[in-house]
């Protein structure tokens, strides 16, 4: 059987290819990670942004979900139509991100460990004489 025509030459390594450049636009150009583990593991690939998000209850653009209403003209009740609602395959994405909202905020804003141990040292051996404590003992903090 004879060869498709170019396939025979050797493969030869590109020295003028940026592999680094190449790597990174790669990177760019794949699919993102969800950063959010429940919408993560409940993702279909074959289907579109829209389409899994409408799956589970969430909304692609907020201004659709919640349109805004127009005040000058009133509409009888016979005029007003709905949409059909989606249907929700996969109601608990939204009930563990719902439970998950729910819980309190953990507080993160403490000292570290090793200042905590200082500032309770310098006051137990100095109390509240700022002076005499900088001049003593600087301590491992101080400029």
């Amino acid at each position: 059987m004879p060869k498709a025509k170019g396939k025979t030459r050797r493969q030869k390594f590109g020295y003028n290819v940026n592999r680094k450049r190449l790597n990174r636009n790669a990177r760019r150009k794949a699919a993102p990670r969800i950063e959010c583990s429940h919408i993560r593991h409940a993702w279909d690939h074959a289907k579109s942004v829209r389409q899994n998000l409408a799956e589970m209850g969430l909304a692609v653009d907020p201004n659709r979900a919640v349109p805004l209403r127009k005040r000058k003209v009133k509409a009888m009740e016979v005029d007003i139509e709905e949409r059909p609602k989606e249907l929700v395959r996969k109601p608990y994405v939204l009930n563990d991100l719902e439970a998950e909202a729910s819980l309190p905020e953990k507080k993160g804003n403490t000292l570290s460990r090793d200042l905590i141990d200082y500032v309770r040292h310098m006051v137990e051996n100095h109390g509240e004489d700022y002076k005499v404590s900088r001049l003593r003992c600087p301590g491992p903090f101080a400029a």
